[in-house]
């Protein structure tokens, strides 16, 4: 076993050319008929029987019915980012994998070769899940809903992330975190109504824009007195729209943000009281308002056992000087935390970004070294089928 990354490094040249593919033809949310399209034929190559259990979700197993079963998952989705990088192989339809998710799509055709390489060592089940609409927060919880976790039921299941910018670490190193790995996200949208009125003449009406600025105020007091100090609570609001001349009152506003916390009962807490704020602020100047909770997902909690199990089989095959372990959590979301809240799950990252490029992620000029996927190749494997053998 201990060949892993030499077999993953022989193959790289062919993941490298899947990660291009993917990069050059970029679909975003769960429109991914291009790449779910190459994904299951890549599979289909290679002796799997790939299913679409959702729309753009592909499942494909290997191994034996008897034992437990060993999920890796890797997302598939770009974001709507305009590419600006000078890549021969850059996205011109005005989508960009910025976020590394060609690399994820990648690496794990690349596992599902190696593990057709050993699959007389498998002790049970390796399912592969292939998953959209990460970006929105909505990929995993259709997977889930879809029944990716049965038939046959999955025990335990890892994710890795490449990541551009993270700290001091160099490049191609392995972070491993426990406990809490990512926020929960919720993303929601705020529509005050008030009475629209010409500008010289506010008493004549009810200004919304007033009572959103108000609504934000108090929304900060969430975290100043009603949230417990010791846990994170972020409540951010990005957008402010409303009117369409500077001296009309308009009827209404809109505004949106996200809550993010590392914590569900605090989570549960900020969108109650949230909603609380919100309508009775804007009843306090005689307007209405409706909170709506557009998607979201809970935080991405690893569970510290199977980190720690999973980190002593990573050791066996990448050297020691490039794993480590990940103090600071993400302050970002993955919903890859719909699958760790029903299984033992683990989550990696590594370290793919360069002094030459550095821009962080879901930035148009980023880019990610294609040399880390080998890494995170053998590191998936490895653990899959040690962890099978162990857990008969």
């Amino acid at each position: 076993m201990t060949n892993l990354l030499a077999e993953a490094q022989k193959i790289n040249n062919e993941v490298v050319a899947h990660r291009r593919h993917i990069h050059q033809n970029p679909e975003i949310h769960d429109e991914l008929p291009k790449t779910t399209a190459y994904v299951m034929n890549e599979l289909r190559k290679l002796g799997y029987e790939p299913k679409e259990i959702c729309k753009s979700g592909v499942v494909a197993t290997i191994g034996k019915k008897e034992g437990k079963t060993f999920l890796i998952r890797a997302d598939m989705d770009a974001l709507h980012v305009g590419e600006q990088t000078d890549l021969p192989f850059k996205s011109t339809n005005g989508y960009m994998h910025a976020c590394g998710h060609d690399l994820h799509t990648a690496m794990l055709l690349g596992v599902a070769k190696l593990l057709k390489a050993h699959e007389s060592e498998l002790a049970g089940t390796v399912k592969l899940m292939f998953q959209p609409a990460e970006e929105i927060m909505k990929g995993g919880k259709m997977m889930v809903d879809a029944g990716v976790l049965d038939n046959p039921k999955v025990d335990a299941a890892l994710a890795t992330h490449v990541m551009s910018k993270i700290g001091t670490h160099p490049p191609n190193t392995i972070l491993i975190k426990t406990g809490a790995a990512a926020a929960s996200s919720d993303i929601f949208r705020i529509t005050i109504q008030g009475v629209g009125c010409h500008g010289a003449m506010p008493n004549t009406g009810v200004d919304p824009i007033n009572i959103g600025c108000h609504i934000i105020l108090n929304l900060q007091t969430l975290n100043s007195r009603e949230n417990n100090p010791s846990e994170l609570l972020i409540i951010t609001i990005g957008k402010f729209a409303g009117g369409h001349a500077s001296n009309i009152i308009p009827d209404s506003v809109i505004l949106e943000g996200t809550i993010r916390t590392f914590n569900s009962e605090v989570r549960s807490m900020a969108k109650t009281r949230l909603e609380a704020i919100v309508t009775q602020t804007a009843a306090m100047f005689r307007a209405s308002a409706t909170v709506e909770f557009l998607y979201g997902a809970p935080p991405l909690i690893v569970d510290k056992e199977f980190a720690h199990e999973i980190t002593d089989y990573i050791k066996e095959v990448i050297p020691a000087e490039q794993i480590s372990s990940m103090v600071e959590p993400l302050g970002g979301s993955e919903d890859f935390s719909y699958v760790a809240e029903q299984v033992p799950a683990a989550f990696l990252m590594i370290t793919a970004g360069t002094q030459e490029n550095p821009y962080p992620q879901h930035h148009p000029k980023v880019d990610f070294l294609e040399d880390v996927m080998p890494t995170g190749m053998a590191a998936m494997t490895q653990t899959a089928i040690e962890w099978l053998k162990n857990n008969r």
